[in-house]
């Protein structure tokens, strides 16, 4: 029986064109319009991808976060120890002072002294390294608390190179070159940092916004 008489069959019992449909169905065929809806319906995986991009830049914003409030307390001890170093005469070279905004945020009082924040970012802890590794010379959430023991480390610092200096007149001269040299690597180094972070700083912005702006 050709197509056109069982499709004449067909007719005459009354079955209709919607039925041949629902058999182009149930052999897997769809419409064309239900293919197109899902097509442009999201997929979970879709989902799953936009909400990971959220979540990452959420934390990549804390972690800036994080760093500047690190960084404004740093800021705030080292105003309140301004006026101790006003008083250190200014041909003392002993300390350098100055805040390193790298990974871990520091004040620096010389080369062997700084003052970074606990891992809550809000305690204040003074450090010193020596040749029998680091020790802690305070702790505490407030700056007044911190102010002297900074003070008193200075204090000492420029009583043993008074003694160093009168009993050895001439090592102020062998080690001023040699501080010199130091101090300039220090700073050096300090500038790489501050131009790294802001690197990774600007290149953390642009994949948040990256992410935020993502259609999918």
């Amino acid at each position: 029986m050709s197509f056109r008489s069982w499709h004449s069959c067909l007719a005459a019992l009354g079955v209709s064109s919607g039925a041949q449909d629902g058999v182009n169905g149930m052999w897997g065929r769809r419409p064309k319009d239900a293919a197109a809806a899902d097509a442009q319906s999201s997929s979970p995986l879709k989902e799953a991808i936009h909400q990971a991009r959220v979540e990452a830049a959420e934390r990549t914003n804390v972690i800036v976060d994080l760093r500047d409030a690190e960084l404004a307390r740093l800021e705030l001890l080292n105003e309140a120890l301004n006026p101790l170093f006003a008083e250190v005469p200014p041909e003392i070279d002993l300390f350098d002072r100055g805040i390193s905004r790298g990974e871990t945020p520091r004040l620096w009082i010389d080369a062997l002294a700084h003052v970074a924040m606990g891992r809550d970012k809000r305690l204040y802890r003074f450090l010193h390294d020596s040749r029998m590794g680091r020790r802690v010379l305070a702790e505490s959430y407030e700056v007044p608390d911190i102010v002297p023991a900074v003070t008193t480390y200075v204090a000492r610092r420029l009583v043993e190179r008074q003694r160093a200096l009168e009993a050895d007149p001439d090592l102020l001269a062998r080690i001023s070159n040699k501080m010199a040299r130091h101090y300039r690597w220090r700073r050096h180094r300090r500038t790489l940092a501050v131009l790294a972070t802001g690197f990774v700083a600007g290149v953390a912005a642009l994949f948040t916004l990256a992410a935020v702006l993502s259609p999918g």
